[in-house]
């Protein structure tokens, strides 16, 4: 069994900063590229961001320059650092990963999410 584990969220200031994580466990052979989402409360789930192998990284336009995506391969592990935080950041964030478990199957993995609120 693979799953994603997320932690780093919670509550921060406007302006603030916070440093988001995702470890991946169990039968894993390589992870292709792992993202960021996330969903705010009566909205669609968004991309933030996705990195590849090779840490090649892609973000949505309004986060550019404010979020930086990262991964560690060593540790199979996924990074989100959030800068300059503003109420409309708010929302539950989603680690995905494309983890090839066996030689036949990849699995599309989702993190169970953590909440992120951005309030004076």
């Amino acid at each position: 069994q693979v799953q994603l584990v997320e932690s780093g969220g919670g509550l921060v200031q406007p302006g603030g900063s916070l440093r988001l994580s995702c470890a991946a466990s169990g039968r894993i052979l390589s992870i292709n590229v792992m993202g960021w989402y996330r969903q705010a409360p009566g909205k669609e789930r968004e991309l933030v961001a996705v990195i590849t192998s090779g840490g090649s990284a892609n973000y949505a336009d309004s986060l550019k320059g404010r979020f930086t995506i990262s991964r560690d391969n060593a540790k199979n592990t996924l990074y989100l650092q959030m800068n300059t935080l503003q109420p409309e950041d708010t929302a539950v964030y989603y680690c995905n990963a494309f983890i090839r478990a066996t030689a036949r199957v990849t699995l599309n993995v989702w993190g169970q999410g953590t909440q992120v609120t951005v309030s004076s």
